[in-house]
């Protein structure tokens, strides 16, 4: 039996800038390399528990800038979308991110999400404000994912609280999922689904 698969649909475009009460969330900015850089060797041992290992022009001004570009581009091809945090009172300071990245579609309609917070903006409610925003976007008929995906360290309780609040259900736990900080470690599986997701075009009832 021949099986037709499911048509690919094209990605829409995300809105670039995204406000929050305090909060601006910037996709598609190519001069943020410095302030990238700035809050990435800030937050180096701080984050050093949580990410994969980085080579040590990671930590630059050129190698950040570079990443910055590389996501602008990939913001404006619709393959994945980084959101860069400002203060809406300090609007040149980064201080976290959103990346929904590994974008998939036919069948699945998931992206996979990561996310980061300045040490000294921890405890303020931040971070679950930028992913309310983050995620009406990735949910809007602009994007119209389906489904969004999270791993997290069992170890990290606040991580696993911010996904929780936000109604993210946790699927399952997987064993050795990335090397982190000098180990395999396992990582907790959690996921949004999307109520109001539409279906494309040619897809049946």
């Amino acid at each position: 039996m021949q099986v037709t698969p499911l048509p690919l649909v094209a990605l829409s475009a995300a809105q670039p800038v995204l406000q929050t009460a305090r909060l601006r969330l910037v996709g598609d900015d190519p001069h943020l390399g410095p302030a990238v850089a700035d809050y990435v060797v800030r937050n180096r041992a701080h984050f050093a528990p949580w990410d994969p290992p980085a080579p040590p022009e990671f930590f630059s001004a050129d190698g950040q800038a570079e990443r910055v570009l590389q996501g602008v581009a990939a913001f404006a091809r619709g393959e994945a979308f980084r959101y860069w945090l400002l203060p809406a009172d300090a609007p040149e300071r980064v201080i976290g991110s959103l990346h929904f990245s590994q974008m998939a579609r036919g069948a699945f309609q998931n992206a996979m999400l990561g996310y980061a917070l300045d040490q000294a903006a921890q405890g303020q409610g931040l971070m679950h404000e930028a992913l309310q925003a983050g995620l009406a976007e990735m949910f809007s008929p602009r994007v119209n994912l389906h489904r969004i995906q999270a791993a997290w360290q069992p170890s990290n309780l606040r991580s696993g609280a911010v996904l929780q609040r936000l109604g993210f259900v946790q699927e399952g736990l997987c064993r050795d999922y990335l090397f982190i900080n000098g180990a395999w470690r396992d990582h907790c599986i959690s996921a949004l689904l999307n109520p109001a997701f539409q279906k494309p075009p040619g897809w049946s009832a």
